[in-house]
């Protein structure tokens, strides 16, 4: 698995080049359920550089991603779940505050994840039997502190429209903040700069994530508490195991 690691590592900064060079070139940007779900070109170029490179290396394994209908389930075998561009809009718009995201997973067993915000330069790795780093930063577990002393990460739809309560919760908080990408908000819960994140996301925003925050004391549930179903987007929300039963009698 250590080899597997290492190679999943160098292949996300490598994609994070292909990105860094190619972002001031002219690319295609194209609309796929509404106007604010965009796709370009190079999200697509991207992940097949990934999926490309990983068949060389391990020709056997499956994968999961975002782009062109790439599904398998990651219950069957060895299986790689792929974000080329987490936070698009972002991308387009700001040219900032996005991320590249990879999750690996053996017989629907999380193996580790990796979250590379791209412009900043900064590696979220690790889960499984790794340790989670920020780069060459250990993260640690979560401790308790008080919600009048932490921020949320919020969807900005779903705090609108005060979904299950949300908005609710958010008022025993110190303040809410939006970021725009799911990648870059959760990758704040596990560095502490969060204490929870809300939102309406797909498996490949929310799979690497997962399995960094369960090595780190944070669960990946449903909004309503179930587990999510790496199928479908879904409502769901990165918590801390510690305060999840305080979180969900206002978030129900």
């Amino acid at each position: 698995m250590e080899s597997k690691f290492l190679f999943a590592k160098s292949l996300i900064k490598e994609a994070g080049l292909f990105i860094k060079e190619a972002m001031h070139q002219d690319f295609d940007i194209e609309e796929k359920a509404d106007e604010t779900d965009l796709v370009t070109s190079l999200d697509k170029q991207c992940q097949e550089l990934m999926i490309k490179a990983i068949l060389r290396a391990y020709p056997d394994d499956h994968f999961l991603a975002e782009e062109d209908d790439v599904t398998h389930p990651i219950s069957d075998g060895n299986v790689w779940v792929l974000d080329p561009i987490d936070g698009t809009v972002n991308f387009i718009a700001q040219q900032d505050h996005f991320a590249i995201m990879i999750a690996y997973y053996e017989k629907g067993i999380g193996q580790f994840g990796l979250i590379l915000d791209v412009m900043k330069d900064v590696l979220y790795s690790g889960g499984g039997q790794f340790d989670v780093y920020a780069n060459d930063v250990k993260l640690e577990t979560y401790h308790h502190r008080s919600f009048k002393r932490s921020l949320v990460g919020v969807n900005a739809q779903m705090y609108l429209e005060n979904t299950n309560g949300l908005r609710e919760f958010t008022k025993t908080a110190l303040g809410v903040r939006v970021y725009g990408g799911a990648g870059i908000s959760m990758a704040q819960v596990m560095s502490g700069k969060l204490l929870a994140y809300f939102s309406h996301i797909a498996p490949w925003d929310y799979a690497a994530a997962s399995i960094m925050g369960e090595k780190l004391g944070y669960c990946l549930l449903t909004v309503t508490g179930q587990k999510a179903d790496f199928k479908n987007r879904q409502k769901v929300m990165f918590v801390p195991k510690e305060e999840l039963s305080a979180i969900q009698k206002l978030v129900h």
